[in-house]
């Protein structure tokens, strides 16, 4: 077996989700006392929160790839962001290390693709929604027609990201917001919702709605799994 390596703590609640997920995945297709091998270092995401909204990517990129650097030392033979948002800097991390990169938008794309759909909505940090990083990587590399909720509705789901979620604050009015909010996109034409933003599973499920949910952590989770019991 292969040890996956877990670049993680942005936030911790989510990373929390990552390693439950992978090792509930490798124990599901090996059985018994089976469990993953995983090189995890979990960062504190204060400072890189006040990095990124103050747009110093650069520091962002400094910082999470002398941890990455961390995680390929000690073992890993690939590695996964534990988060959407920081895949802005994927390309400086992918360039530090002699391991490869699973990308968790590419991970999300493929299912999508293998679901037929063609016009997907987004979710996710004001960063993913907004910029071209993720959803620029989902139309140019795959094809996919990308939508994201209006100005106000952004913001409300970028609040409740940071205010709630990444300090495990669960509450009902936030789940029915972006309940609403995945409903508009549908009408909007996306025939699927992608919760890219790894805290937001927390909060919606597919129970929820009848609108398709596209899960970002389960899915890059998957392919950790994939990863590691592959030949």
């Amino acid at each position: 077996m292969k040890t996956i390596g877990l670049l993680g703590g942005m936030s911790w609640e989510s990373t929390a989700g990552y390693y439950r997920a992978i090792n509930e995945g490798v124990k599901a297709q090996l059985g018994g006392l089976h469990s993953a091998q995983i090189a995890l270092y979990s960062v504190d995401f204060a400072p890189i929160e006040q990095l990124q909204h103050a747009g110093d990517w650069d520091a962002t990129a400094q910082l999470l790839s002398e941890a990455a650097l961390k995680v390929q030392s000690a073992g890993a033979d690939a590695l996964l962001i534990c988060t959407n948002t920081m895949h802005k800097v994927a390309p400086q991390i992918e360039a530090a290390l002699d391991i490869p990169l699973i990308h968790i938008a590419d991970a999300t794309a493929q299912v999508l693709l293998d679901q037929g759909v063609k016009r997907v909505g987004l979710l996710g940090t004001a960063f993913t929604m907004e910029q071209a990083f993720y959803k620029g990587r989902l139309a140019e590399r795959f094809g996919l027609d990308v939508v994201v909720p209006n100005d106000a509705d952004r913001a409300l789901v970028h609040e409740v990201i940071y205010q709630q979620l990444c300090l495990g604050d669960i509450r009902a009015a936030s789940r029915d917001a972006y309940i609403r909010i995945i409903e508009a996109l549908a009408r909007d034409g996306a025939e699927a919702v992608i919760l890219g933003c790894t805290e937001i599973g927390m909060l919606v499920s597919q129970s929820d709605t009848a609108v398709p949910l596209v899960d970002t952590t389960a899915i890059h989770a998957e392919a950790a799994v994939a990863f590691v019991l592959a030949d």
